[in-house]
């Protein structure tokens, strides 16, 4: 007598529509931090870490480093990186709540880069307590640019992205 395999579990994925979109593009823009994944070059481990975002004036999404930090070597010996945007709400359970995971890939754009004047004045402008030290030499940006997404827009409404839906 031959056995039937049991039934496999029905797919957590919505197909991904103009809503989901949105509602990416959205936490993409308003985001100010997110925690980043990268490899540590020494071990290969990864390390997560708290990072200041923002929309470049291309509403690229950029995040300002200092050339001293552990996140800024790691990214410099393997430009991807895991992304992870969205805050619990006031109230309720946190896992509710939006939230957007990103594969990325992270390019520096040094001072040289001509891109880096607009992009410091965009920075400056949402966030004006880096005036203290965004103009140190070892301070530059790295644009980190999509290349898939996961958004968990609440309960039972996953969606997988592609950079055309994030753009």
């Amino acid at each position: 007598m031959s056995q039937t395999p049991p039934p496999s579990p029905a797919n957590p994925i919505r197909p991904t529509d103009d809503e989901a979109r949105r509602l990416a593009r959205r936490l993409i823009a308003e985001a100010r931090f997110g925690a980043i994944g990268t490899l540590d070059p020494a071990t290969g481990h990864p390390a997560v870490t708290r990072i200041a975002l923002g929309p470049g004036p291309e509403s690229e999404i950029l995040t300002l480093v200092s050339g001293l930090s552990a996140h800024t070597n790691a990214l410099r010996a393997d430009p991807r990186a895991g992304l992870l945007l969205g805050e619990p709400g006031p109230k309720g359970d946190p896992l509710t709540h939006p939230r957007l995971s990103l594969q990325v890939e992270a390019h520096p754009i040094y001072r040289d880069n001509p891109r880096f004047v607009a992009m410091h004045a965009r920075w400056r402008s949402d966030h004006p307590k880096s005036t203290l030290y965004i103009d140190l030499p070892d301070f530059f940006f790295f644009e980190l640019r999509p290349l898939a997404g996961a958004l968990n827009g609440g309960f039972g409404r996953a969606y997988s992205l592609t950079p055309g839906d994030l753009a």
